[in-house]
């Protein structure tokens, strides 16, 4: 988190001396200040090298997202638009990988924005998440998809 900090104080001294109080020198500032501390990234302890490990995760992650949110939302809309309605909605109890709060509360709200399904509820023991589904027709097969897409992914960025 120190990295982070020094980031945005160095970005905050680069506009001062620019003097360009503007967004688009925040970002090339933040930008190049990023470079120049991951070129000192030894001179930081293990907890703060992991702002530089996570700057390279989280767009990779953010891109994931939209690309489900996309590929949900057409599926939805084929499916609102077909004249039959081919949905199949269901509850699945879904066993979770993640353990801590932040990755429990990060991978349901994910779910949720996914068109087509909602995090309903977390098992009290914290290791089964009830979801709704309007397409459930292999409810092991929906298990298998979304722990290799979206949980892996919270995976990946919260560890």
């Amino acid at each position: 988190m120190r990295a982070f900090v020094y980031n945005v104080v160095l970005t905050i001294f680069w506009m001062a001396v620019t003097e360009a109080f503007t967004l688009e020198n925040f970002l090339v500032g933040f930008v190049i200040c990023f470079l120049i501390l991951l070129l000192a990234r030894p001179l930081f302890d293990a907890p703060s090298r992991r702002y530089f490990t996570l700057a390279w995760k989280l767009p990779r992650f953010v891109l994931l997202m939209l690309w489900e949110i996309v590929l949900s939302s057409l599926r939805v809309a084929q499916a609102v638009l077909s004249p039959r309605m081919p949905i199949k909605p269901g509850i699945i109890a879904y066993p979770l990988e993640v353990r801590s709060d932040l990755e429990i509360t990060l991978l349901a709200n994910l779910i949720t924005l996914t068109p087509g399904t909602l995090s309903l509820d977390v098992s009290s023991d914290r290791k089964v998440l009830y979801v709704h589904g309007m397409f459930v027709d292999d409810p092991q097969k929906v298990i298998e998809s979304t722990h290799e897409s979206l949980e892996k992914a919270v995976l990946e960025v919260t560890r």
